[in-house]
């Protein structure tokens, strides 16, 4: 890509990812039971045990998006949280918000106990 630029851990600034048909997001749900796809982007709503929790998730996904440069929107609501993955360069969802998606999942379940 012409006008990308490597970032210091390897990704890509400027790169655009490729949208995903509306199949292949219906079908990436399957393993994502927790999301939707809502307003182009997958959209989760959990609630924690306390606040504290919840900052503490956000922190924990807040890493790993600066590791992979692909950061979600999130809303804070006391101790209830949306994350919402829309690759916004693309205009919506691309395979870099399902694997995001499935991290956040990964965060929530080491949270939970699971």
């Amino acid at each position: 890509m012409a006008n990308a630029q490597l970032t210091p851990r390897g990704g890509t600034i400027g790169a655009m990812a490729e949208l995903l048909t509306d199949d292949q997001v219906t079908a990436a749900l399957t393993s994502l039971p927790s999301w939707q796809a809502q307003d182009a982007a997958l959209v989760r709503t959990v609630e924690l045990e306390s606040f504290a929790q919840a900052l503490q998730v956000v922190n924990r996904v807040a890493e790993i998006a600066e590791n992979d440069n692909h950061h979600p929107d999130i809303d804070i609501r006391w101790r209830t949280l949306t994350f919402r993955c829309r690759t916004h360069s693309s205009g919506g969802i691309t395979a870099l918000d399902v694997s995001l998606a499935e991290e956040i999942d990964g965060v929530l379940d080491v949270f939970r106990g699971r």
